[in-house]
Order: C-alpha cells, then sequence, then structure tokens
C-alpha cells in the first residue's frame, strides 16, 4: 500500500502566537494518528513560480490514514487554534 503525505504551505501567517500555540499540540496529535513530520520550516531555496513560505511534509502509512488524521475531531479543535491568524494549503498525496 502506497505511503499517504501531507503537504503543507503557509500561504500567510498574521498571528505568530498562533503558530505557536498550534505546534506542539498538532506535533503530538499527528504523532499519535500515525503521522511523522519529515520536513518543516522555511524553504532552503525556491525555483520557478513558488513563493518562500513556510512548509510542513507529513508521511503516513497510507492515504486513508493522512486523511482520517486530518478529518480527526481531535486535530480539527488543534487546527482550529489556526483560524484568523494563518492561511494554509493542505494537500494529502499518494506515495510512489
Amino acid at each position: 500500500m502506497a505511503k499517504g503525505y501531507w503537504v503543507v504551505t503557509y500561504r500567510s501567517v498574521s498571528d505568530p502566537d498562533a503558530l505557536a500555540r498550534y505546534g506542539g499540540p498538532a506535533v503530538k496529535r499527528i504523532a499519535e494518528s500515525g503521522g511523522r513530520i519529515l520536513a518543516r520550516g522555511m524553504p532552503v531555496r525556491v525555483y520557478e513560480f513558488a513563493e518562500e513560505q513556510r512548509c510542513v511534509v507529513v508521511e503516513f502509512d497510507s492515504v486513508d490514514a493522512a486523511i482520517a488524521a486530518f478529518e480527526d475531531p481531535e486535530y480539527r479543535k488543534i487546527a482550529a487554534i489556526l483560524e484568523g491568524g494563518v492561511e494554509r494549503e493542505v494537500r494529502i498525496v499518494e506515495g510512489t
């Protein structure tokens, strides 16, 4: 079975405190859901039409596990901390 990945880019962070409050609980809940954070932070370099935005890549054992973790009610409560202070794009992709 192919692994599933969250690929997250942060379009804007107008409330860094919200991002800081989200971080600890989110990392814990993601791990409890079987996720492994592979990369997070600002890009070292950007190419083509990319913007310099904070990025996060999280690996799960399957696409179904990645979807379940994002839709998990406990994670959704944690993600609500970001509302109004952070705009991000979240994609779930299948590994090859």
